[in-house]
């Protein structure tokens, strides 16, 4: 059931009814089962200009406009629409490729595409929505082609598309969504939605540990990048889903003298932003992590949870020297991050527990790169990922973290090749021995991303890149 209303409802404890407003109208929802996907529910309301290409956000043609704060005005993310479940819009504003016009007046990006950008149209609503959280980006000069990493053309048609994005100029001063910019998004408020599943959205800690009290099987979610997939592809179902997004203290981004505590519910994209290039080896990883659409929902917190061994936060973050600092109804306790993953897809999180922060050792190491090995540069899965820091004194290693993924059944520390090459002299000759002790020191599997044999060559072959890499840094 769809209405137009006259309120928004923001921080309203709804029973059985969202409300949020699409393309600049308050709607309102009811009886919509609570893993509905915003696309799916777009297009059964007629507004099919978003597709549906791959239902795990790799394709962007369902992408659409999300509303989020920005200082003391707002700004406009793309995200995949498949990936965002209903109820996470309560009290949000969203914008589908069908709002971006006005009236008979196409908006300006749309006119640049039908310049020869779109071609079998499937995949132009997408490309139209990413190019348009690109040309709304508060500074931009020009065009950022990374805006379009998460969006796939069919029809390989990228130049025209390419072409279409650079011919955007600058911002009309009459634009509507330009003035929307200006004022606040909206704050997420309470949600308690029922639909046969249940919805929670507390907006505290303590609100959070008496909501896992009252539904002890309820699933955590944040970003909805990993659990909507399970809800599309799987038809996993959870009887409630505890939407942790809108808490504040999973949000913290704090500088102490000994550490940089980053908050566990903090978007890729907020972090990124936000540390503007001070830990050099996340800002190396940033880019490698899925697209620009996947990053501006997912979180670090959501990317540690799912204790998944070819993810490519955890060999950084190892490498970092990482702390987590897990939060339940008892307390705080912190656990360095090579003792959280337990097992398989196992950790080491307490029944009622949740990753509030990462916390990341100062100082940081002066030498570290990160390595990703995947069938394609980008937007892809690791065959084998490695991080390395290093401190050298006189020549000699002073300090060396290796963190590693694909190689083991969890995220893992090289301690064997690390003690090997502690106080020797980095040198050709030693890195080319530690090489050795790398590539016998793990087990792998062989699977349809690459055999054991070929990820035991990949990570001496890293090794010794980073030191070939590195020379210019020491000498």
């Amino acid at each position: 059931m769809l209405d137009e209303c006259g309120g928004l409802g923001v921080g309203r404890n709804v029973m059985d009814t969202i409300e949020f407003r699409l393309n600049g109208k308050t709607v309102r929802v009811e009886g919509i089962e609570p893993h509905t996907t915003l696309l799916s529910w777009l297009r059964g309301r007629g507004l099919t200009g978003s597709k549906e290409g791959c239902a795990e956000g790799e394709c962007g043609a369902c992408a659409v406009l999300l509303l989020r704060p920005d200082g003391q005005g707002s700004r406009l993310e793309a995200v995949n629409g498949c990936l965002l479940l209903l109820p996470s819009l309560a009290g949000q504003e969203v914008w589908t490729v069908e709002g971006l016009a006005q009236g008979d007046r196409l908006h300006p990006v749309q006119e640049a595409m039908l310049q020869g950008g779109s071609q079998c149209g499937y995949c132009t609503p997408g490309f139209v929505v990413s190019m348009a959280a690109e040309y709304y980006r508060k500074g931009r000069q020009g065009f950022d082609l990374e805006a379009l990493s998460g969006n796939l053309c069919r029809c390989t048609g990228y130049r025209p598309i390419r072409d279409a994005a650079l011919s955007l100029g600058e911002l009309p001063p009459d634009d509507p969504l330009a003035r929307r910019l200006e004022q606040p998004a909206p704050e997420p408020g309470p949600v308690r939605y029922t639909a046969g599943r249940t919805y929670l959205r507390p907006t505290s800690l303590a609100e959070l540990f008496q909501m896992q009290a009252e539904y002890p099987q309820a699933r955590l979610l944040a970003g909805g990048t990993d659990l909507a997939v399970e809800a599309n592809q799987r038809f996993a179902r959870a009887e409630a889903l505890l939407d942790i997004s809108a808490l504040p203290e999973l949000k913290t981004l704090r500088w102490d003298a000994a550490y940089v505590e980053l908050g566990a519910g903090l978007t890729l994209s907020e972090l990124e932003r936000a540390l503007q290039g001070r830990i050099p080896l996340l800002s190396a990883w940033f880019p490698l992590f899925a697209s620009r659409l996947i990053r501006n929902r997912a979180t670090l917190g959501g990317n540690l949870g799912t204790a998944s061994p070819i993810g490519d936060g955890p060999p950084v973050l190892l490498a970092l020297g990482a702390e987590v600092v897990l939060a339940g109804p008892s307390g705080e306790r912190t656990l360095p991050l090579e003792g959280f993953f337990t097992g398989y897809r196992k950790t080491a999180l307490m029944p009622g527990e949740l990753i509030r922060a990462v916390r990341i050792p100062l100082p940081l190491a002066s030498i570290a790169r990160f390595y990703k090995v995947a069938k394609r540069p980008l937007d892809d899965i690791s065959t084998v990922a490695a991080a390395f820091a290093l401190e050298l004194e006189e020549g000699r290693v002073k300090r060396l973290r290796i963190g590693l993924g694909g190689v083991a059944p969890t995220p893992a520390r090289a301690y064997q090749t690390e003690a090997f090459l502690l106080g020797k002299p980095w040198e050709e000759r030693t890195v080319r021995a530690a090489a050795e002790v790398l590539r016998s020191e793990f087990q792998p599997i062989s699977d349809h991303r690459g055999s054991a044999a070929y990820r035991r060559a990949m990570l001496g072959n890293l090794l010794l890149k980073f030191y070939l890499e590195n020379q210019e840094v020491w000498v």
